[in-house]
């Protein structure tokens, strides 16, 4: 009999068609207090992180987004704050939970028009080749059981001269700044999933979630075995966090 083919949830290892189900019900769980929990573990540092990622990836007008693992909706509201004209976004998620969040932030600020929402696998992704000019992606790659595979799906949709923004948590470059960090993530974050959530399991995993996703250089090679061109990396608050953009010529 073949042996199962092994992933992490987390510092676990699993089997990889058990990960998707365990990161459903993780994400299923913290949905309602997904904004609140981001604000608190970041201290709001997210919205610049994101800020950063919609000004970089400079999208055109009659270009077509999409915003893919879309959480709650935020960079998506950053796009539609800055009144770009023309632009059709979509918004794509596998959690129907964090979809109807996003769907429903997106209503309460009054965006709606030009956008679709739609619930993927980013490992199976149901659009045509060379489909978007953009894809976002913020915090949701370290989610996917076969990144690599997610990756590829990602260049077949990319139009030739379109880009990919991959906004993601990483390693700090710093040591200091590494033992501040996971002293932090470690004792302060799965308190606070417990305090504001009443879920300190769903936040340790994704603490354990982040230490298992491929570093800065690890993650442009994924990017570049893909066939994207010209990946570069910035390092955002010391390394904590790496916004990757990638080409495809």
């Amino acid at each position: 009999m073949d042996k199962k083919s092994k992933t992490h949830f987390g510092f676990q290892s699993v089997d990889e068609s058990e990960k998707q189900t365990k990161v459903n019900d993780v994400f299923t769980k913290v949905a309602g207090k997904y904004d609140i929990m981001n604000d608190l573990m970041s201290l709001g540092i997210h919205h610049y992180w994101k800020w950063l990622t919609i000004n970089s990836a400079l999208i055109k007008q009659h270009s077509k987004v999409l915003d893919l693992a879309c959480g709650s909706g935020d960079l998506t509201k950053l796009i539609c704050k800055k009144q770009y004209p023309h632009v059709d976004l979509t918004l794509a998620d596998i959690n129907s939970e964090m979809l109807t969040q996003g769907r429903r932030n997106l209503l309460n600020c009054g965006y709606i028009e030009n956008i679709s929402f739609i619930k993927v696998n980013a490992e199976q992704l149901p659009f045509i080749e060379s489909y978007f000019d953009t894809i976002l992606m913020a915090f949701g790659l370290r989610n996917v059981t076969n990144q690599q595979q997610a990756l590829n799906e990602l260049y077949r949709i990319t139009k030739p001269g379109g880009k990919i923004c991959i906004l993601e948590f990483s390693k700090p470059k710093m040591n200091w700044l590494k033992k501040l960090y996971d002293w932090y993530s470690f004792n302060i974050i799965p308190k606070l999933g417990k305090l504001v959530a009443n879920d300190e399991q769903s936040y340790r995993y994704l603490v354990e979630s982040i230490r298992m996703h491929p570093d800065q250089e690890q993650l442009k090679k994924m990017i570049l075995t893909a066939n994207f061109d010209n990946c570069v990396v910035h390092n955002l608050a010391g390394g904590i966090v790496a916004l990757h953009i990638a080409y495809r010529y």
